[in-house]
């Protein structure tokens, strides 16, 4: 009787297996050869969209592309903004999404891969005035305005660093650093990697020389909580390509550091 019970316990585990297997967005993705990944197209180096074109590129979409080149199957990028982001990984809009932020907030609702990469904040500012602000204390004063991005890290991470400033806070499509360009804010936040290409693309705006970035933060892709048949296919695929040197070729391509 009491391996008559063990067998059952063991076959019900293997059904438990299957079931999930069967559930799991992996299968939907091999069952209808597509993977979906939601994407902002707003974070240079990592993923931009040419409106021309309607085409994706940059270090978030070569990482995918070579996903789904492995799985064996298509890939559509799914148009996102950073305050549904996380939205359409919970209501099954795509499968995934590109690089975000690992935070205890996001990771509430959603799971996270393996990180494959890390960055820090740091402050721009337009280059008129450089004198004026130096470190982070400089622009943690009344009178000055502090931009994010609404749904970014960002957002919540100038309230915490600048609690004597103003704060402005734009709504996708708009970005903040358009908020400095304008004259309408002193400066933003973003990450390392974002602020070495905005340099690069406008002359006129700098990185504040501060003392040291801020909050240095894993990024990883996130996928639904309870599926961790797909995570694990995620996770491992991950390790593997960290293993060949896939993520470091692709930094180097991409210049994701100064």
């Amino acid at each position: 009787m009491k391996f008559i019970k063990i067998i059952a316990a063991v076959l019900l585990c293997l059904g438990m297996v299957s079931q999930a297997q069967a559930k799991s967005a992996l299968q939907d993705i091999l069952n209808n050869s597509l993977l979906k990944v939601g994407t902002t197209g707003d974070w240079n180096p990592m993923t931009m969209k040419d409106p021309a074109t309607n085409s994706y590129k940059g270090y978030d979409i070569d990482v995918m592309t070579e996903l789904a080149k492995d799985l064996g199957v298509e890939i559509e990028f799914v148009p996102a903004d950073w305050k549904t982001l996380l939205n359409g990984v919970v209501s099954g809009a795509y499968h995934l999404t590109g690089s975000a932020s690992i935070s205890p907030s996001r990771a509430k609702a959603a799971g996270y891969s393996t990180s494959y990469f890390s960055l820090a904040t740091v402050p721009l500012i337009l280059a008129k005035n450089a004198d004026k602000y130096k470190d982070w204390s400089d622009l943690n004063q009344s009178g000055v305005t502090v931009a994010a991005t609404l749904g970014t890290t960002q957002e919540q991470q100038i309230k915490q660093y600048f609690p004597n400033a103003a704060h402005k806070i734009v709504d996708a499509p708009a970005r903040d650093f358009q908020e400095v360009l304008a004259g309408r804010a002193d400066a933003h936040i973003t990450s390392n990697v974002e602020a070495y290409k905005l340099v690069e693309k406008y002359s006129n705006m700098m990185i504040v020389p501060v003392s040291a970035p801020k909050s240095p933060t894993p990024v990883a892709m996130l996928l639904p909580q309870s599926d961790q048949v797909w995570i694990n296919y995620v996770n491992t695929w991950i390790a593997l390509k960290q293993e060949r040197g896939f993520f470091d070729e692709l930094g180097r391509k991409w210049k994701l550091s100064n």
